[in-house]
């Protein structure tokens, strides 16, 4: 039967959502026991809602499970290529960083775990690693494909040629600046986004699920695959991470799902179009910016609190209620994104 389904490309994507949606919801049990045995739980903020010190303790690091049933979920039912191997190999050595960020914050019972500027450069090299390897190895092209307009800015035109042992290895300096940023301001703003039960793991879902339908309209089938995993493990997670959650994804999910979302951008070409598929993670990136930007500059706070999903909790807001208008907005700029894909013409092939 599994035969006869695999030479349908739409079934072979709908079967990896779906067997990764299993697998985490079958799995997560057990994960979730070894985790209490091992007093594995989460530190809360001092600072943040009082109405969240009771989650203090909540099993943590169930990004660990997420990341190892995409991974096997792809490997199995996937057609390996180069691209897609390279961004599951960019969200796992995202995730291998949060996970030691996750096990800091437990063995020293806090909730600041690496510091923030090595967290950074870790995920920079992590960043420059994929893009290098994705330009040389993928063959990716190094331009952008601009929105609405049919036409490409290449970001390849200032370019260092390195010969190493007869290889010629292609160092494009601004595209590689591009990326490194896309891939750090994404996996942190999934990481921001990872604040109330449900609402990184729900909006990933969805903006991945999207990217399932981009790469499949590509006829990238083996990125398609990536995508749908990702997302489908993701909706087998809501199962036990929705309010009240009974465990929670860490740093290693967050991080390593968000530099999964720009990897899956860089390799269908839309790193631009991903600001709009992946909207909701720009506006809580933004609050926090414009609100330490304006207590520095004015004084004064522009949010009760930020990131803006905590500005809404403490305007009376549930944190039921805000994570599913937060996952409403996510659906609507998934959609207008696919949208406008949908409708340019010309695309890159892969």
């Amino acid at each position: 039967m599994l035969a006869k389904l695999s030479q349908y490309p739409t079934y072979q994507v709908f079967l990896a959502m779906v067997l990764a949606l299993m697998a985490t919801a079958l799995l997560f049990p057990l994960w979730m026991r070894l985790l209490r045995v091992r007093n594995i739980g989460q530190q809360v903020r001092a600072d943040g809602p009082q109405g969240h010190l009771i989650k203090q303790g909540t099993p943590t690091m169930g990004g660990v499970l997420i990341l190892l049933v995409v991974a096997a979920t792809f490997l199995l039912v996937g057609q390996v290529h180069r691209l897609s191997l390279l961004a599951l190999g960019a969200m796992l050595a995202a995730g291998v960083l949060g996970f030691i960020d996750d096990w800091s914050k437990v063995a020293h019972e806090r909730s600041l775990g690496l510091r923030p500027r090595a967290k950074l450069a870790w995920q920079g090299a992590i960043a420059v690693a994929f893009c290098l390897l994705a330009v040389n190895w993928g063959g990716i092209g190094t331009w952008l494909q601009l929105p609405l307009i049919n036409s490409r800015v290449d970001l390849g035109v200032f370019s260092t040629h390195v010969t190493i042992s007869g290889m010629v290895i292609v160092i494009p300096w601004i595209y590689m600046l591009f990326v490194t940023i896309m891939v750090t301001g994404m996996s942190n703003a999934v990481n921001l986004t990872d604040g109330l039960d449900g609402l990184a793991a729900g909006t990933v879902a969805i903006v991945t699920l999207a990217y399932a339908g981009i790469a499949f309209r590509l006829d990238s089938l083996p990125t398609a695959l990536l995508a749908a995993a990702i997302g489908g493990a993701c909706i087998g997670f809501l199962w036990y991470n929705s309010y009240p959650a009974d465990i929670f994804m860490g740093d290693t999910g967050s991080l390593g799902l968000g530099a999964g979302i720009a990897a899956l951008a860089a390799i269908t070409k839309t790193e631009l179009l991903v600001l709009i598929i992946g909207g909701i993670y720009v506006i809580e990136t933004l609050s926090v910016v414009l609100q330490v930007a304006s207590f520095k500059l004015r004084g004064k706070r522009i949010f009760k609190m930020a990131p803006i999903h905590h500005h809404f909790e403490m305007l009376g807001w549930s944190e039921t209620k805000v994570m599913v208008r937060f996952w409403i907005v996510t659906g609507v700029l998934a959609g207008l994104g696919f949208a406008l894909f949908f409708f340019e013409s010309a695309r890159f092939k892969g």
